[in-house]
């Protein structure tokens, strides 16, 4: 009786996102923070280097 227990399909909940996080896929793992910081500071030198080259 275990063993139909294990092998019997989830519920579909908050229409399968639940399912589709829990899978682990390859690459590379960056905080959030990361992902917002570096955009941002590449705008922050753009707009610095354009401030002290432009003629």
């Amino acid at each position: 009786m275990s063993s139909s227990k294990k092998s019997a399909p989830l519920p579909a909940s908050s229409a399968g996102l639940l399912r589709f996080f829990e899978d682990e896929t390859k690459g590379y793992k960056l905080r959030p923070e990361v992902v917002i910081a570096i955009p941002a500071s590449l705008i922050g030198i753009s707009w610095i280097l354009k401030f002290f080259f432009s003629p």
